[in-house]
């Protein structure tokens, strides 16, 4: 059966001090209030990892997860950072294939596809994006658009590997723009990918996968997003900087 996830991508936000403040708060609110078991993850920038980790301690409804790896184990990569130390810091999930490292960072589904598999062969679970631009969506190619990302970096996994990954949709055109997709647009998106993941595997592996929604997901809109058939959670962003509203997101499961 899959899991319920509620991810807090901060991106490059929160000095130090800041995010241990964040974490502190998300950490507490969610032993103190959150009835489900609704797995919860906080994504915080590389710097913040180790603190964090000793925040989080021996929960089992909150870990960490990084916003990138490197596919590569080691060696002269300025500025990179690998899977080994990710692990070390006490991460357990990497974003990989964020709209913004394909926008900003180039980077390709070939690439992507490597470090996917890379981060599965060192026990990180990663959590992979995937989603349309506007013009894409307004031209009708969404499907063919998102059906080609997960086919690329995704469908040369094994049976077993397929099963450990997490996709994030993030229509592109609905983050950071105060548009969302309506929960409609939401689940026909998210079953699409199921019935990918079906068409190359099949319907119980499909079952198994965890599909996360990432795009503009409020306190507001949570529960109606989340209540879709096919939508397992969300991969949120600028409402993980507010403690209150990411642990009203992650009761939207209660």
């Amino acid at each position: 059966m899959r899991k319920n996830i509620v991810a807090g991508n901060w991106k490059m936000n929160c000095s130090l001090s800041e995010g241990k403040k964040l974490a502190s708060e998300v950490i507490n609110m969610v032993q103190d209030e959150i009835k489900s078991d609704t797995q919860v993850i906080l994504i915080p920038p590389f710097i913040h990892l180790t603190s964090i980790q000793s925040l989080i301690g021996s929960s089992a409804q909150v870990s960490l997860g990084a916003q990138n790896c490197s596919q590569h184990a080691k060696g002269a990569y300025t500025g990179e950072v690998s899977a080994e130390m990710l692990i070390s810091a006490g991460a357990t999930s990497v974003i990989l294939g964020h709209s913004e490292r394909r926008e900003y960072f180039n980077e390709s589904d070939e690439l992507l596809a490597d470090k996917v598999k890379f981060a599965l062969e060192n026990s990180l679970t990663p959590i992979f994006c995937c989603g349309e631009k506007l013009e894409v969506r307004e031209a009708g190619n969404h499907e063919q658009l998102v059906g080609a990302q997960i086919n690329q970096a995704l469908f040369g996994l094994s049976e077993d590997e397929i099963q450990k990954v997490v996709i994030a949709y993030e229509p592109v055109w609905a983050i950071g723009t105060g548009v969302t997709a309506s929960a409609d647009q939401a689940q026909e998106m998210h079953a699409f990918i199921r019935s990918q993941i079906t068409s190359n595997y099949n319907q119980e592996i499909a079952n198994s996968v965890s599909i996360l929604y990432g795009g503009s997901v409020k306190p507001e809109n949570a529960k109606e997003i989340f209540s879709q058939e096919d939508v397992d959670g969300g991969l949120i962003g600028g409402a993980s900087l507010k403690s209150r509203d990411f642990t009203n997101i992650i009761k939207a499961f209660d």
